[in-house]
């Protein structure tokens, strides 16, 4: 009977080869079609010098590409994986439907049941597995460039608050000679509440805030005070919303990357998958819970400044000043939102992808979702996970994790970085030419160990003499010439976004 219920299927040799070109022609122009898309993709990023974008559309590149290996090793060795051939018992447990009945049987298939076995995976399932590869890499891509575009549309909202900063109102409301109990600033008003000292009743109360003004007016600003405080000259202009922007930006280079210990974790979602587990109960909700964990943790982040500053000192001269500090995150380590976030990202993708691909193949109605109830949790679950991933607990993690103990790279435009290296090399060139013949000079610049960037614009390059023999040199740098080479190097950037650049000597480290 076994043999009876056999199907031969179609091979190349009784195909037409006008048909077989047809499709190969179709598949090449896609491929080069998406090709030419990425490739126009990354000029547009190129020109508007968004370096940490491109990086990030390299990575989906790769992850194309590792999925597209995947499906290759997949076809190269489904007859092998067909060929594999395990105990009827086992082949029983953890069963996504409740039956594993079937009427039609491949050739390695009718191999295994000879021997009272049955394969381990079967051909139609590995090309069944292919489809969830392809559909996997779509919805992961479509799901970051939705997720970041929902953070930075949130975060053009901050641009007025930034403004604000530079008026009148702002300044005199802002008067460092100003007295004031902590509980009477705004930003105390807020945080400052009967639950904020406990912590069982914070939690709770840090866990609701997220859903209403996540990032407020008064977080934004307090935040941004202390920021400039800890890390640049008191009353600088730096614009603090272009930098989280940026930070953001360079942050969203790891969200489209698959590590091993993600892929870890998909392979043990597809396992717990099976009807025993009851799966659409709890599986689909990890991801929401743990998104949910992380805004509650920055929401206490930002509480927990507050009553650090609150214990410090009740009565606060200008605004209140909250000290940044790495001892508010999980372990010190502000990174690990970022990855948690990267986790929650693809697992959620993982999900939908997997509902799409169990639509796409056996129908709305199978076995692996027959109740209504699992279809409505996985397709609102899957939504809302991205929309409030995007648009609430992102941009409120690109402004918490700015107030970490060190400052990001970031806080220096790309413009900027660009001619600082060009600058920094002219004058090693210069230097090199002018003084070869002489002793070697010693052109290392000491830095101002004070966080503000001021800058004492004279300098001189001292060389050691290397005998006693050899007379002492020492050549002065003008003041004028810097500062006018400075002058030229910061017409030619446009603008350092904000900064008081009074010390070159850090800029010029950093540009190194």
């Amino acid at each position: 009977m076994a043999a009876e219920t056999a199907v031969e299927e179609r091979t190349l040799e009784i195909t037409p080869t006008w048909a077989v070109a047809t499709v190969c022609f179709i598949l090449i122009s896609i491929s080069i079609l998406i090709e030419h898309l990425l490739h126009l993709l990354a000029k547009y990023f190129t020109k508007k010098r968004r370096r940490s974008l491109i990086q990030a559309l390299d990575k989906i590149k790769l992850d194309l590409m590792l999925l597209g290996f995947m499906s290759l090793i997949l076809t190269m060795s489904e007859k092998t994986i067909a060929n594999i051939c395990i105990p009827k018992s086992r082949a029983e447990t953890f069963l996504p439907c409740g039956s594993a009945d079937s009427d039609n049987y491949s050739q390695e298939e009718l191999k295994c049941l000879e021997q009272d076995k049955v394969s381990l995976l079967s051909r139609e399932g590995v090309r069944q597995l292919q489809y969830l590869i392809f559909i996997l890499a779509f919805f992961h891509s479509l799901s970051c460039v939705l997720t970041f575009s929902l953070g930075m549309a949130k975060m053009r909202s901050w641009e007025s608050w930034e403004a604000e900063t530079r008026t009148f109102e702002y300044q005199f409301t802002n008067d460092p000679r100003r007295f004031q109990f902590t509980h009477q600033t705004s930003f105390g008003k807020r945080h400052l509440r009967f639950w904020s000292e406990h912590g069982l009743l914070r939690w709770p109360a840090c866990f609701l805030r997220q859903f209403y003004e996540s990032v407020s007016r008064t977080d934004y600003l307090t935040l941004r005070h202390g920021f400039i405080t800890a890390h640049f000259a008191e009353g600088s202009n730096f614009n603090f919303q272009k930098y989280v922007r940026r930070a953001l930006e360079k942050d969203f280079g790891v969200l489209p990357g698959m590590s091993w210990w993600i892929w870890i974790f998909s392979v043990l979602f597809i396992f717990f998958n099976a009807q025993a587990f009851h799966s659409y109960l709890w599986l689909p909700f990890i991801p929401l819970v743990m998104l949910l964990l992380v805004g509650t943790k920055l929401q206490g982040i930002i509480t927990r400044m507050c009553l650090e500053s609150h214990d410090k000192s009740h009565v606060v001269i200008g605004p209140l000043l909250v000290r940044p500090g790495d001892h508010f995150f999980w372990f010190n380590w502000p990174k690990l939102l970022l990855h948690l976030i990267h986790f929650i990202l693809f697992q959620n993708s993982f999900q939908v992808a997997f509902f799409a691909w169990t639509w796409y193949k056996f129908g709305l109605r199978s076995c692996f979702h027959k109740r209504t109830e699992d279809i409505v949790i996985r397709i609102v679950l899957g939504v809302l996970v991205h929309i409030l991933c995007g648009y609430v607990t992102l941009p409120l993690y690109a402004l918490v994790t700015q107030m970490g103990s060190s400052m990001k790279k970031s806080v220096f435009p790309e413009s900027v970085v660009q001619g600082l290296k060009r600058w920094r090399g002219r004058v090693r060139k210069n230097l090199r030419s002018n003084y070869s013949a002489r002793p070697s000079l010693d052109t290392s610049l000491s830095l101002d160990t004070s966080p503000s960037f001021t800058l004492d614009a004279s300098y001189s390059v001292d060389c050691e003499p290397p005998s006693d023999d050899t007379e002492y040199v020492a050549v002065e740098i003008g003041e004028e010439k810097v500062d006018k080479q400075i002058d030229q190097e910061h017409q030619k950037v446009n603008s350092f976004d904000g900064f008081d650049v009074s010390n070159t000597a850090l800029i010029y480290e950093e540009a190194k």
